[in-house]
């Protein structure tokens, strides 16, 4: 069996050294993914991700044609919607991969152009919005080169199965299994209290385009990484999909994880707006410092520290040393 590492960033770099020399102990010939190696993932039989849902996540912006299955790794006890392993599991998994004993969900991702440029694959969602909150933009979907809808609403999501119960869900969209053939399209507080949530086949070219605002709008893909956006966004069906390692009996089953994902959204309903920006932050992002955490949201520090307590004490995240600088208290979900 032959395994390949990757981080987010050089602060994996310990944490990668350390699996990797689990591994080797294990019999498992295992390298680490040099920057921009790529093509090193068709090359192996599978794929560890070290930084959670967020390594995944930027794991597939990066690679744009096929790759081994990734298998996500996290750090502790928690648990992500898209990492599936544990770091002190590292062990038993590997028995249970060389025998064969695990899935392989294929699901697909988004190619995107934005205003004609090819950017990076989408795995989740990617969303039109005003740079500037509380502001309409005015926008028309088409699909398959069909007027659909002019609409003046505070932003559009397109999604994937995968992102369905990410940021879709909380701005009212329907969940969808992974492996359903579909995109979806949402439109974030239409001035038309008729609007409703779309379904749409994979197969579509959906476009939003003739975009207008009183302040520039913004593409922002998979929660993360935002462009500026002039008029069109055009987005697909991606050639490759991204393909997840699937440990039988494991807690990232469809079933399970749209239990938590139900349960998320009920319990966000009682929380302070900080607390619930805070927790989608850690959602997308991974663990994360206070620092890290008021460079992201712009809440003042006293706020996030509130808001931390609060969060902790109701069991919504934990605060840990980070294996990689024992000086630092880092935070991250606990779902």
């Amino acid at each position: 069996m032959k395994v390949v590492l990757s981080g987010v960033d050089s602060r994996d770099g310990a944490l990668l050294s350390k699996v990797k020399k689990t591994l080797e102990s294990l019999d498992v010939r295992t390298q680490i993914m040099k920057d921009d190696d790529y093509d090193t993932a068709k090359e192996v039989d599978l794929v560890m991700v070290a930084g959670g849902d967020r390594g995944i996540l930027d794991y597939f912006h990066k690679v744009k044609t096929d790759s081994a299955p990734v298998l996500g790794i996290y750090e502790t006890d928690s648990t992500g919607f898209l990492a599936q392993l544990e770091v002190r599991d590292i062990e038993s998994a590997i028995s249970r991969l060389k025998r064969g004993d695990y899935s392989v969900d294929e699901v697909f991702r988004l190619s995107v152009k934005v205003d004609g440029k090819q950017v990076d694959p989408v795995l989740n969602d990617v969303a039109v919005f005003p740079s500037k909150s509380a502001t309409l933009m005015e926008h028309v979907l088409r699909i398959d080169g069909n007027d659909i809808w002019h609409d003046n609403s505070d932003g559009v999501i397109i999604s994937t199965p995968t992102g369905s119960t990410a940021y879709s869900m909380s701005a009212g969209g329907p969940m969808v299994l992974q492996k359903a053939p579909v995109f979806l399209v949402v439109s974030v507080n239409s001035l038309d209290n008729t609007r409703r949530p779309l379904v749409v086949p994979n197969d579509s070219k959906l476009e939003i385009t003739d975009i207008t605002s009183r302040y520039h709008c913004e593409v922002v893909v998979d929660g993360g990484r935002r462009m500026r956006i002039k008029d069109n966004l055009e987005c697909s069906k991606h050639e490759f999909p991204a393909r997840l390692v699937r440990l039988a009996g494991d807690s990232s089953s469809a079933a399970s994880l749209m239990a938590k994902k139900v349960q998320l959204a009920e319990d966000m309903l009682r929380m302070p707006p900080s607390a619930k920006l805070i927790l989608k932050t850690l959602e997308y992002e991974g663990a994360l410092s206070q620092k890290d955490l008021a460079t992201r949201t712009m809440l003042p520090e006293r706020t996030i520290r509130l808001s931390l307590s609060h969060l902790i004490n109701q069991g919504y995240v934990k605060k840990k040393t980070s294996l990689r600088d024992a000086r630092q208290r880092i935070y991250e979900l606990k779902i």
